[in-house]
């Protein structure tokens, strides 16, 4: 599934995959493809990004606004 949401604050908060997948203790082409959908990213990724970004799980993946 793809979360629009995870690069659009990766963005607003102005870090760069290699920062937020230091943050997740993963390798930077791991964290990409979490962006563009074409690796399913962890539960406890969304929960880290989450808290991280002072947001909800539901926000991040889109079933509610912020």
């Amino acid at each position: 599934m793809y979360f629009q949401r995870i690069e659009d604050l990766r963005i607003d908060h102005d870090l760069t995959q290699q920062q937020v997948a230091d943050i997740l203790h993963c390798n930077r082409e791991v964290y990409r493809r979490y962006e563009k959908g074409t690796r399913t990213i962890p539960i406890d990724f969304l929960i880290l990004l989450a808290d991280f970004y002072g947001v909800s799980i539901d926000y991040i993946v889109g079933r509610e606004p912020r």
